[in-house]
């Protein structure tokens, strides 16, 4: 039971009932951005202690990304329908115990099927912590809420390569999984004391289970066919698994476009910002994806850092985002979003392109003074212009009730483009199965890979440069301010909550989207408004 006092809607942040819905929401999504920043550089005693090869690597981090990327706009609307609270409690719960098979998987086989089952968690906790800071709080308190949750989270990402790197020098990898236990340990009883139960009255028991199916396993037959081509070759499990993923892709859009509630839907496209938004995303967070992972193995095997000293090497980048996202965001809606997509790709590239100069011997200050720290703080730099905008754009891409879907496919996006990455890069790069433990082939192919994350990068300020480019997205951009200023993820863009337009005042309203005209009425649960979509030819739906 909540406490009393604690109606959904109507908590104050200053309170100590809000306080505690603060900590409760950031821990709970703190667990699974730390495990997502902390894994690379756990990766090279992963694979010593376990005697495995680098796919087994490479599936180490992309199965958790394979599940997290394919059920997070599931994850949402399950809250919706069934409880946040109770969605977001069972997420942590599911989290905590898939981080225990982590811990004390005596193999690489049930340590990767315990990292897919981390994914699961991670959809589920992951959007429901945002749900339900919006859901919990009065309207006049949400965003000073989400800028909480936004920056206690962006801190969290900050240190999470130092207590990874911390965690695996001293009592070992698996401790990065089993620090997950104490926190919901935490999270969860706070959770059930302090913070109400909210859901939408207008969400149905219908859901695109099939949609999240089809997108999550065409994802993993591309990553499959990437990742085992480099020991197999062109076998003919090889070629399936390739082939079977694009048939696999081509059902999930087919389905999508005949759903009456999809998961994805289509119409959300017909907007050619939000498109090429997504796609320079694609390119961001690819290179990103493959950059970090390559990365923490390249300070450990080539240039000699333990793992402590890898996570710190790293730490400059996320630190410049935690500091300055938010003034990099106020100045691209002060100049409009083409010039940071365009300039911050391009400075992220140098970055990637100056990592080329880390080799045997940079282990030293000197050799960190000299080799490492400038890419890092270049690289840094870039992310800095572009997150903060990118989002933005994103956003100002469609009408405001659709704002937490924009901002959720964009997550997913990003995420999908990482795990592509991590899997494509190193049979891009030639690298054979035992690559990371051989410093010489290592840091040969790394040499080959850096400038392959580096033209992601240039693609993607090539695509900004000219399709960002309308007086009239430069003025949606402008007066669009996300809630989440703060952020320094660099495995995906933040996750924005969902807008509604005329603010939380009662009473009708309308919009039109691509679908149809949607009308809001009355107030749910939550104290928020509750939506029936009437789309042509389809009859009612909840939303």
């Amino acid at each position: 039971m909540a406490a009393a006092g604690s109606a959904p809607g109507e908590i104050r942040v200053a309170s100590p009932v809000g306080r505690w819905v603060v900590l409760t929401t950031v821990l709970g999504s703190g667990m699974a951005m730390l495990d997502s920043t902390v894994i690379n550089v756990a990766l090279p005693r992963i694979g010593e202690d376990l005697g495995t090869d680098m796919a087994a690597l490479q599936w180490t981090v992309n199965a958790y990304m394979l599940t997290l990327a394919g059920l997070i706009l599931l994850g949402g609307a399950l809250g919706d329908r069934y409880g946040r609270r109770r969605v977001f409690i069972v997420g942590v719960v599911w989290f905590a115990l898939a981080s225990l098979a982590c811990g004390i998987a005596p193999n690489a086989e049930v340590l990767i099927a315990a990292r897919a089952l981390q994914g699961v968690g991670g959809a589920l906790l992951t959007p429901g912590s945002l749900a339900l800071i919006q859901a919990s709080f009065h309207p006049d308190d949400r965003a000073r809420a989400v800028g909480l949750w936004s920056g206690f989270g962006g801190v969290g990402a900050a240190v999470g390569p130092f207590v990874g790197g911390w965690l695996v020098d001293g009592p070992g990898w698996r401790w990065v999984f089993l620090l997950n236990l104490p926190l919901a340990a935490i999270c969860v009883p706070v959770a059930l004391r302090h913070v109400p139960e909210s859901r939408d009255p207008a969400a149905h028991g219908r859901f695109d289970v099939l949609g999240a199916a089809l997108g999550a396993l065409a994802l993993a037959g591309v990553t499959y066919a990437l990742i085992e081509a480099p020991e197999q070759g062109a076998s003919p499990l090889v070629i399936g698994a390739a082939v079977g993923g694009l048939l696999l892709g081509a059902a999930f859009v087919a389905v999508e476009r005949r759903r009456a509630d999809p998961m994805l839907p289509p119409s959300i496209f017909r907007s050619r910002l939000f498109t090429s938004v997504n796609l320079v995303t694609f390119c961001v967070y690819a290179a990103l994806g493959g950059f970090f992972f390559l990365s923490a193995i390249q300070l450990q095997v080539v240039a000699g850092y333990s793992a402590l000293g890898a996570g710190t090497a790293l730490l400059p980048t996320t630190v410049l985002m935690l500091l300055f996202s938010a003034q990099a965001g106020e100045l691209g809606r002060r100049i409009g979003p083409r010039i940071p997509l365009t300039v911050g790709p391009l400075l992220a590239a140098a970055g990637m392109l100056l990592m080329l100069r880390v080799g045997p011997g940079s282990a030293s200050f000197g050799g960190y003074v000299t080799e490492v720290l400038p890419a890092v703080l270049v690289l840094g730099a870039g992310l800095v212009v572009v997150v903060a905008p990118l989002t933005a754009t994103v956003l100002a891409a469609v009408d405001a009730g659709r704002a937490g879907l924009a901002s959720g496919i964009n997550n997913a996006a990003a995420r999908a483009a990482g795990l592509i990455a991590v899997a494509a890069l190193p049979l891009l790069a030639g690298m054979g199965p035992e690559a990371y433990r051989d410093a010489g082939e290592f840091a040969t192919t790394f040499r080959r890979a850096m400038p392959m994350c580096a033209g992601l990068l240039v693609a993607g300020a090539v695509l900004a440069w000219w399709t960002v480019r309308t007086p009239a997205a430069t003025a949606a951009v402008r007066s669009e301010r996300p809630e989440c200023a703060v952020h320094c993820g660099v495995t995906a863009p933040p996750l924005e909550p969902e807008r509604r337009e005329g603010g939380d005042r009662p009473g009708a309203r309308c919009r039109r989207d691509g679908d149809g005209p949607t009308v809001r009425s009355g107030r749910g649960a939550a104290g928020t408004a509750t939506a029936l979509t009437v789309r042509p030819g389809r009859g009612p739906a909840g939303t």
